[in-house]
């Protein structure tokens, strides 16, 4: 049987493919980039097992990242720059504000619902800590909350940047697994609503226990009036989030197209504005290109790594190893989330996706679960990373931003990593979270 031989190569799976893996480790501890220890990975996994021809390398560094989606991952970056740059992010505060104005704990959820809206356009978890943290962590403070929270509900709130619609990390996921970044974008839509939403509910149950934030119901008409006025200074900003959702969402443009009109419209409102100056590019150019410069190269070395591993019947190893142990959907479906969530607190995300997403989906295929639900619960898992130590992206932006300990920071973000799970849990176990705006074809 073409299975049973599988099984036999891949458990013979020896140093050709531990000895590489160690020295990625290793050379992460010593705190080499990224980029360089997957390169340095995936050269010594070629070199060694001898599976794949050396020249293999080239070829997978251009062809890797030759893709048109992949046009769409500077483009949103691009426009958050220049969102935050025109000072359109500012009145996305102001409506969130006006929204939640009315009950105690007002601003903390406003916080939280501008970091998601900052999310549907910039697709970057840290983009949207920085560029929210700038505007809301000394008011926070300012309201009542101890700095040390403040920061994790911005850190929290901003996990939003890779679970919401546009994001880098769907059109990564499916580069590597083939499948469509607009229908995964569509997949995305209410999970990350969900994860807002469990921060929101999270933020109100800490607010309410603790009293950070005083303040009271407010009338009606008052509440309108706010929300009215803010509304009517600021609508132009949700033109660029407006059309990226209905771009894509009507097929009327790939997120790429979508990307490049949202870069023109903000632009443009900008210069109405007299907020952007051409004096202006060389820095937002700047910005952009560091955060692509650290993206793409990861994405270009992980790919050979991911192709040699494949070749090594790695992927069916993996999947006869924990079949071994346990036939169990239930008991499989854990295990995948641990090791995500393992993976996501030690490495970023997107090499987590490249190297991950071809072993455990076969194992995710092998229990029945939808490749379209897999992607999801994969990119949530790896979305509570982004505030779990040691690497925890958003918990270094914003302890950069106040100069606040990491670890306290870390320790006030407990109870969002709770809720964040549940609703992890609540994704892998129910399909139609992330499949009822699919059609039929994808359930």
């Amino acid at each position: 049987m073409l299975w049973n031989q599988i099984q036999q190569e891949a458990i013979s799976i020896g140093w050709d493919f531990y000895g590489p893996v160690l020295l990625f480790v290793l050379l992460i501890a010593l705190g080499v980039p990224v980029w360089a220890a997957i390169g340095a990975g995936a050269v010594t996994m070629l070199y060694v097992s001898d599976v794949l021809p050396l020249s293999l390398l080239g070829e997978s560094l251009f062809d890797g990242i030759d893709h048109f989606a992949l046009t769409a991952v500077p483009l949103f970056i691009l426009t958050g720059d220049v969102l935050v740059r025109t000072g359109l992010s500012r009145k996305f505060l102001d409506v969130a504000e006006a929204l939640t104005n009315w009950a105690r704990g007002g601003f903390g959820s406003a916080t939280v619902l501008v970091c998601g809206m900052f999310s549907a356009i910039s697709g970057s978890d840290a983009a949207g800590a920085a560029a929210v943290g700038r505007m809301t962590i000394s008011r926070l403070v300012e309201s009542g909350y101890p700095r040390p929270y403040a920061c994790a509900l911005v850190a929290a709130g901003a996990c939003t940047g890779i679970l919401i619609p546009p994001s880098i990390a769907y059109i990564v996921i499916g580069l590597v697994l083939g499948i469509s970044a607009s229908t995964l974008f569509q997949a995305a839509l209410i999970p990350g609503i969900l994860i807002l939403v469990s921060i929101l509910i999270t933020n109100i149950v800490v607010n309410r226990r603790h009293a950070y934030e005083g303040g009271g119901l407010i009338s009606m008409s008052e509440w309108l009036g706010n929300l009215g006025t803010a509304v009517r200074s600021g609508w132009y900003a949700f033109l660029v989030p407006g059309i990226i959702f209905w771009g894509i969402f009507s097929g009327r443009l790939t997120p790429t197209e979508a990307g490049a009109t949202a870069v023109a419209v903000t632009v443009i409102i900008g210069f109405i504005l007299g907020t952007l100056k051409l004096s202006d590019f060389p820095a937002i150019f700047v910005s952009s290109a560091k955060v692509n410069g650290v993206i793409l190269p990861i994405i270009a070395m992980s790919l050979p790594l991911a192709q040699t591993m494949a070749a090594l019947g790695v992927p069916q190893g993996f999947v006869f190893a924990v079949t071994s142990l346990t036939e169990n959907p239930y008991v499989l479906v854990l295990l995948m989330i641990g090791i995500l969530i393992a993976a996501g607190c030690v490495m970023e995300t997107t090499p987590n996706i490249v190297i991950l997403a071809p072993i455990l989906k076969p194992l995710a295929d092998e229990i029945g679960m939808n490749e379209i639900q897999f992607c999801v619960m994969m990119i949530t898992a790896l979305g509570v990373g982004f505030i779990t130590p040691p690497l925890g992206l958003n918990l270094f932006v914003v302890s950069g931003l106040t100069g606040e300990s990491i670890l306290k920071i870390a320790a006030r973000a407990v109870p969002f990593v709770f809720f964040m799970l549940l609703v992890v849990l609540l994704i892998a176990y129910v399909p139609a979270i992330s499949t009822t705006l699919l059609p039929d074809i994808y359930k």
